[in-house]
């Protein structure tokens, strides 16, 4: 093993320290500090000259995009001339394919690199880690290799163990520099360039300053770091090793044929940067922790499949050839025997079955793992990437905010400087009309949702009288198959939402970008949460719940006739409105996410082989053939997590009615991180590396899903499944009331007793409804019977006892599950140890170092004395 101490000459004192505490030979103990990175334009390869300037030395660390025709020329060279003076060193070079296109590079030299890295406080690396799991490692080398383990003899899979320290011009005697070129790597020097960029002034003013307002006037076309050349070559890497980072990264991690193995996430996080890096973290640990509950869902499943020939409601329902039905609708639909639903009684015994509570409990229980791992999982990578000590600087007031408020100006608490101030009343003035257009777009949804109501009520008449006899038999299963496409339609259509909510972020004017983007996200999640899920609430929880009764009916505007329930039960509506949605939703979605940027792309390069011949962007620069690429979305990471949220919400919240949900997830996620690697890697400009400890406010965003999950859930089983009248007629009215059991033979006679008899006068016969009502000749008829009051009892009984029993258990579990793992607790304490130590004894011995070479000055004055 190596251990990687960036300190200059460690003492004796410090190695024995470093032997007794784990171990080591002397033999295995090396101390250096080069980096594994070449610099490329050293190299002397042809490839790396697009990744240089003409003097084939300084690397390019950021460009910049610009047209000579831009009507901004005077802010540009305003610009560029305090760009130089920062001590930035440019190149300017057009375009191979248009004239009008100057590429702007960049170039950070030695001293502002140093300068700017103590600035932003950016982490120098050092030895790191506890050498006996390295000896474990070793171990588990002899075993037989896991499959899903990337290949160990692939170069720059991991990073090396090291210590981190804030890098600093005092002390950079503790570190040892070979090269400087490659002491700072290409995401830290183009984030550091960026750092510069977004300061440099345009104009004379407090708010004339930065690159994206550059950028948003049309200044500049694009800004962008470069890849680190082509992400593919005519050479294994087996054999030939990789030709740079992305090439590595195409072959291991974002190619279809690594598609079971793990992700690289050091090399990620080296090339992408910390934020990009713990998406892929995030969206790789919830693929893996839906693996036990697709498998619960899936056996669930089975479970009613297994069970489906011993169920002895479905077996009343297929046999009663002698129950009528009343007509689900008032004109064309027909009275209908019980047994015509048999299919979907069967259907409806797949979902809802006796292992429902118990799935709906472990989901819940799921989801509160699920996130107490993934704090600990993110601890580890934020220890691993050194983000423990990490703190975002204090947010930068929005150029916007400033150049509102800028006449009114109060002492900031912390910095002691003046900064814009917002008035109270003006402040939350705009946040009542904010929310007020929230409600509103709400309501829009709502609107939407009450036009796929009037359809259904509509279209289940005509379909009754349809001239196919598969549609006219199954009318109401065909209208809510096509009320789900629609419903998606109009999903998709909605998607507007994000205009919307840009337009009343910006008229809340929040002061900072963190404030923004907070505010942003919630508006945009709670738009997409409501647009998605509110039809589903609707089939869930009202669908056939106010219909009246035959004879009494409630009528939309005097005239339709509310739709009912399934003579089976509502369940087989839901399932159909969530497995619909969810395999449409996700293949829509994955269409967008890769098939634009692959239609965009191809036809770019379509047009510019028809321009410059067949092999013209092979031999293009890095710079021209990223230019081609697309540029990463505004919002940055947000429809990538929104995406996964919103299934996240359809994993949990309405699970219970369909236990094949998490199996559905679980295949998009599995093709959904190679499709995000192919298009980060492939079709996508470099994204600027940018730091982060968490997954900010997605977080807080999923905790409120669990809760939800937890009551939908619960009304779910109480009230859309037939799991609560089954229950009390085994307990109370079956053959087996009063034994304190209940079996399937407990149910004999279930169907009949929750059925009510309604006397169709004009037709002399009598047809049975879905309700518990006394029938037409009691004393009462038609109130409600005395099961009615006792199903009631029961399913709010059982909602509150479902909710309490699970809360207590989600709260014990993250209560006995700690934030932090205590190996890493033990290893931070250790490495702070560690430091001060190495940190004193190198300190000492650069001090004795110079008493040493001044006593020998004091000699050698002594013996030339005549």
């Amino acid at each position: 093993w190596t251990t990687t101490l960036r300190l200059t000459q460690p003492s004796q004192r410090s190695v024995l320290k470093l032997q007794e505490s784990f171990s080591i030979p002397d033999k295995d103990i090396c101390f250096y500090c080069s980096f594994l990175t070449v610099s490329v334009c050293t190299q002397g390869r042809s490839k790396s000259s697009s990744l240089c300037f003409s003097d084939g030395k300084s690397r390019i660390d950021y460009i910049l995009v610009y047209r000579k025709s831009s009507s901004q020329s005077e802010k540009r060279e305003i610009f560029e001339r305090n760009i130089r003076a920062e001590g930035l060193y440019m190149e300017k070079e057009a375009s191979l394919t248009n004239s009008d296109v100057i590429f702007l590079k960049l170039h950070a030299p030695w001293d502002v690199l140093c300068r700017y890295a103590e600035l932003m406080n950016i982490r120098i690396e050092k030895n790191k880690g506890p050498l006996m799991e390295k000896r474990i490692n070793k171990f588990r080398g002899w075993l037989p290799r896991k499959p899903m383990k990337l290949n160990d003899t692939l170069p720059d899979l991991e990073e090396n163990e090291s210590f981190t320290a804030p890098f600093s011009r005092s002390r950079i005697h503790h570190f040892i520099i070979h090269n400087k070129d490659t002491f700072f790597n290409n995401a830290t020097r183009s984030r550091i360039v960026h750092h510069i960029l977004q300061r440099v002034k345009y104009e004379e003013g407090k708010n004339k300053m930065g690159l994206n307002r550059l950028l948003s006037n049309n200044s500049y076309e694009a800004a962008f770091p470069l890849h680190e050349g082509s992400y593919h070559s005519k050479n294994s890497i087996r054999t030939h090793g990789a030709e740079n980072h992305r090439h590595l990264l195409y072959e291991c991690w974002a190619w279809w044929g690594v598609w079971y193995k793990y992700q690289p996430l050091d090399l990620i996080r080296r090339y992408f940067g910390e934020k990009i890096g713990l998406y892929f973290a995030w969206l790789g640990w919830y693929t893996g922790m839906l693996f036990p509950a697709a498998l619960v869902g899936l056996l669930v499943f089975l479970y009613g499949v297994f069970t489906l020939e011993h169920c002895q409601v479905s077996k009343e329902i297929c046999q009663a050839t002698d129950i009528i039905m009343c007509p689900i609708c008032d004109q064309y639909c027909p009275y209908l025997r019980l047994s015509d639903s048999c299919i979907y009684a069967k259907v409806t015994h797949l979902f809802d079955n006796g292992a429902t509570v118990f799935f709906a409990v472990f989901m819940a229980v799921w989801a509160t793992v699920f996130l107490e791992f993934w704090k600990r999982r993110r601890a580890v990578l934020a220890y691993d990437w050194d983000l423990i000590d990490w703190e975002e600087e204090e947010d930068e007031v929005r150029p916007q905010f400033e150049a509102k408020y800028s006449k009114k100006e109060r002492m900031n608490p912390i910095s002691g400087k003046p900064e814009p101030y917002q008035a109270f009343t003006d402040k939350y003035s705009r946040l009542i009309v904010s929310t007020s257009g929230i409600f509103f777009m709400i309501l829009v949804v709502i609107a939407a949702v009450f036009g796929i109501v009037i359809y259904r009520v509509i279209t289940v008449s005509t379909f009754a009288a349809f001239g196919w006899a598969l549609i006219r038999n199954n009318s109401q299963v065909a209208t809510t198959g096509t009320a789900v496409c629609i419903n998606f339609c109009i999903i998709m259509l909605l998607n507007l939402y994000e205009k919307v909510a840009l337009l009343l972020t910006n008229l809340e004017q929040p002061r900072t970008e963190s404030e923004w983007e907070n505010s942003f996200t919630l508006k945009m999640f709670l738009f997409q949460f409501v647009n998605l899920n509110s039809s589903t609430f609707y089939i869930a929880f009202f669908l056939g719940r106010f219909t009246g009764r035959p004879g009494a009916y409630l009528r939309l505007i005097n005239r339709w006739k509310l739709e009912e329930c399934h003579p089976s039960g509502c369940l087989i509506d839901l399932c159909m409105q969530m497995g619909i949605i969810m395999v449409l939703k996700q293949t829509w979605n994955n269409f967008m996410e890769l098939g634009y940027p692959l239609i965009q792309n191809w036809w770019t390069r379509r047009r510019l082989r028809r321009e410059h011949g067949q092999n013209a962007k092979a031999s293009f620069p890095q710079w021209e053939r990223d230019y081609h690429l697309q540029p990463m979305n505004a919002y940055g990471l947000f429809d990538e997590y929104l995406e996964m949220i919103l299934q996240f919400g359809f994993t949990t919240i309405f699970v219970a009615a369909f236990p094949l949900a998490p199996l559905l997830a679980l295949l998009n996620n599995i093709i959904e991180i190679r499709l995000d690697a192919y298009k980060f890697v492939t079709q996508w400009r470099r994204p600027l590396p940018s730091q982060a400890k968490d997954i900010g406010i997605w977080y807080g965003i999923l905790e409120g899903i669990g809760i939800l999950s937890v009551i939908t859930n619960a009304f779910v089983i109480a009230v859309t499944s037939d799991f609560i009248p089954r229950l009390v007629y085994a307990y109370k009215y079956g053959p087996c009331a009063g034994q304190g059991r209940a079996g399937e033979g407990c149910m004999m006679g279930y169907v009949n007793a929750s059925l009510s008899v309604f006397r169709v006068s004009d037709f002399e016969r009598r047809s049975q409804y879905r309700d518990y009502r006394e029938p037409p000749d009691s004393a009462e008829p038609y109130s409600y019977t005395l099961q009615f009051w006792h199903v009631l009892a029961a399913r709010l009984a059982f909602i509150i006892v479902f909710e309490h029993m699970v809360f207590a258990i989600k709260t014990l579990i993250a209560y006995l599950i700690p934030d932090l793992p205590k190996d890493l607790r033990d290893r931070m304490r250790r490495e702070k140890y560690l430091i001060q130590e190495m940190m004193y004894e190198a300190e000492l011995e650069r001090l004795q170092k110079e008493k040493n070479e001044k006593k020998k000055k004091d000699r050698a004055h002594h013996k030339e004395w005549p």
